[in-house]
């Protein structure tokens, strides 16, 4: 099977999540024996991301084949691909990546810097089955995250006024019928959490969306034993994008309240050098800035436990899982997909406040019984759920049932020139 991937941000050009699910699939596919593409948008991270340096590079498997598209003008082709919809500037690049490859499937994760007009992707030989997984809201809301004014989650529609406060300028092609053309050339829509499905749903996009969580490495129990602790003390860890609307404001107030452990803090973000300032004399708060993928293993493993307070609805939680899978419980926020995994995973624990979370905190650390328990009953309900073979089960099962699905006339499908 050959795929094409196409998301605005991959290992090294990223932010977060989303990216870090590509590099996953595109990896798990390839070493199954597929081959796999790669389009992405280098010249996009790199305009957003300065002046950050690049993240190191993750290592990527000899049947993946990465395509980063730069242009000469990266801001001009920016702009008009985020006011137009469609990709401008972007045409030649892709037609040469993808030139002559027949693929099987075509992957959307963020397509953001694309716009909806990349939907409609052709490739030559037969048609492709088109998946579209999303990890955040931008199919109905320009900021993304349905984070109102930059202040609190949204419960209604400004979005025009939203985006002007943000200092973004209005998508145009949101008030034309562009979305809703584009997103017929999509075979199947993934929504990782049944959360965001529903949250879809209820803003207007009423297209068919699967329940399609997303994965993890589920390190063994040597391999976890061989993880050197990276403090002497004990620690709590906060691991994600330090944003406002990811809500490290309510944990550091929370953790002074009521913990005698140490607080770790991994991740990079606007608000980070905000927070390091107003840290910087507690010595027992641990601001880490970006930590990479492997070093993150020891820090989640060791970590007495890993606290999510995310103030808006996450689409999935992938800090979560990838703490059960290293055998520490979860903390979480009660919104979006992380309520979704603390139930399912009998991991954590949810709250609705800082008092609350102070609570939870305090309480874990009296009782190591109760801590070690859901440490083990979350690494096994992952290993079931959120694993790379649960994944491939359920990734491979989808291609099938929708080829199976396909009517004959639409099975043989023409053969058409590549391009957009």
């Amino acid at each position: 099977m050959r795929a094409l991937l196409v998301t605005t941000f991959y290992p090294p050009y990223c932010f977060g999540g989303d990216a870090i699910y590509a590099w996953r699939l595109a990896n798990a596919l390839a070493a199954d024996g597929h081959s796999v593409d790669v389009i992405h948008g280098a010249d996009f991270y790199e305009l957003l991301a300065s002046p950050r340096p690049l993240p190191e590079a993750l290592p990527n498997h000899p049947n993946v084949t990465l395509h980063a598209l730069r242009s000469a003008a990266p801001t001009f082709v920016s702009l008009a691909g985020h006011q137009s919809g469609f990709p401008i500037g972007r045409g030649s690049q892709i037609a040469r990546a993808i030139g002559g490859k027949e693929y099987h499937v075509i992957h959307f994760n963020n397509i953001s810097m694309f716009g909806p007009g990349i939907l409609r992707l052709k490739t030559v030989g037969s048609r492709p089955i088109k998946l579209f997984t999303l990890q955040e809201y931008w199919l109905v809301c320009p900021s993304h995250l349905l984070w109102k004014f930059g202040k609190r989650p949204c419960e209604s529609r400004q979005c025009l006024e939203c985006v002007i406060r943000a200092r973004r300028p209005p998508q145009l092609w949101r008030y034309t019928g562009l979305m809703e053309r584009m997103v017929q050339h999509v075979d199947r829509f993934l929504a990782p959490s049944r959360a965001l499905g529903r949250i879809h749903a209820e803003r207007g996009f009423h297209h068919r969306m699967d329940y399609f969580p997303l994965f993890t490495a589920v390190p063994r129990r040597d391999e976890l034993a061989a993880l050197q602790c990276p403090l002497q003390k004990p620690y709590w860890l906060f691991a994600g994008r330090v944003e406002p609307y990811k809500g490290l404001e309510d944990l550091i107030e929370a953790w002074s309240q009521a913990s005698d452990m140490d607080l770790v803090i991994a991740g990079d973000g606007s608000a980070l050098e905000r927070i390091q300032r107003e840290t910087a004399a507690n010595q027992r708060i641990h601001v880490l800035g970006h930590v990479s993928q492997p070093d993150l293993s020891a820090f989640y493993h060791h970590a007495f436990g890993c606290i999510v307070p995310s103030r808006f609805p996450e689409p999935f939680g992938l800090v979560a899982i990838e703490a059960l899978a290293h055998r520490t419980p979860i903390i979480a926020m009660d919104v979006g997909g992380l309520r979704e995994i603390v139930n399912e995973s009998g991991g954590g624990f949810l709250y609705h406040n800082v008092r609350e979370l102070a609570e939870l905190m305090k309480g874990l650390e009296t009782d190591r019984r109760l801590r070690e328990e859901l440490a083990e009953k979350g690494a096994r309900r992952c290993l079931e759920l959120w694993s790379l073979p649960a994944h491939q089960r359920r990734y491979y099962s989808l291609l099938n049932e929708i080829e199976a699905a396909r009517t004959p006339a639409s099975g043989t499908r023409e053969t058409q020139k590549s391009g957009i």
